[in-house]
């Protein structure tokens, strides 16, 4: 529960805040300074009345998504854990797709791997067995995050509140069955037209990606909210996050599995 310091009434008016944000296509002031004592509990409670009034609008919980796996991420945020955040059904662009300059606010692109998974993952300590046996395929995938946060000024409670800073994601092609796949191994290329604009492997994302989802699935058991199968899981970052600011082809190749790509611009 969050920190008892931190109101209802202080939680409400920090998911308006955000929300306008949105709304009004103009980022807000940090909001951290609003959350008492850096309450965690209480920047996820934030995020959940988000979604909670996203899903009431017609939206439909469609999966979950790792933030903050990498080193250089988490370096270039200054945060040092993981967070995670909702996937919603308005969040997916088709592969090659056309994201417009104004769809989301300060977006910049990721490539990762996506989990598609077959079952759920409801027990304590799930570990990367588990995963494996629950994962019916994986796919390459770009995350576009964005932030509502005024010139991406964030600490963890920022991003943590403002849904670890989603925006919309692209899976690419071809899918496949996890099993033989070298998820620490994989190397990973991204390109803005032909220019190379991040790279990285596997293991930049807790070292393995599976060892992200397994984090992930412990803690969505303790909010009693396990993952549950047919979800979509993107596990996070294989490198450093690429602003978004001028019109361009993204394409992102991870090694083993496909590639992924999206026009970006007018």
């Amino acid at each position: 529960m969050p920190n008892p310091a931190t109101s209802t009434t202080d939680l409400v008016a920090v998911a308006e805040t955000l929300r306008r944000a949105q709304a009004d296509r103009t980022p807000c002031a940090p909001v951290r300074d609003r959350i008492a004592d850096a309450d965690i509990d209480a920047a996820y409670a934030i995020q959940q009345m988000n979604i909670d009034a996203r899903i009431a609008d017609g939206q439909r919980l469609i999966g979950r998504k790792i933030g903050l796996t990498s080193p250089a991420v988490q370096a270039q945020l200054g945060v040092d854990q993981p967070d995670y955040g909702a996937l919603l059904s308005d969040m997916v662009l088709p592969e090659n797709g056309r994201l417009h300059l104004d769809d989301i606010l300060q977006p910049k692109a990721e490539a990762e791997i996506a989990f598609i998974l077959g079952d759920g993952l409801d027990m304590k300590m799930p570990t990367v067995v588990d995963v494996l046996r629950a994962t019916q395929f994986i796919a390459p995938a770009i995350e576009i995050v964005g932030s509502r946060i005024a010139n991406w000024d964030i600490r963890l409670c920022d991003t943590v509140a403002d849904n670890a800073s989603s925006g919309m994601f692209v899976l690419g092609s071809p899918v496949r069955k996890p099993e033989g796949f070298d998820f620490t191994g994989c190397g990973m290329r991204m390109y803005a037209d032909d220019n190379l604009v991040s790279e990285g492997s596997g293991r930049a994302c807790l070292g393995n990606p599976l060892n992200a989802v397994a984090w992930l699935a412990a803690r969505m058991q303790a909010m009693g909210a396990p993952l549950r199968g047919g979800e979509v899981i993107l596990s996070g970052a294989l490198g450093p996050m690429s602003p978004l600011s001028t019109p361009c082809h993204i394409r992102a190749e991870i090694e083993g599995l496909g590639t992924v790509a999206f026009e970006f611009g007018e």
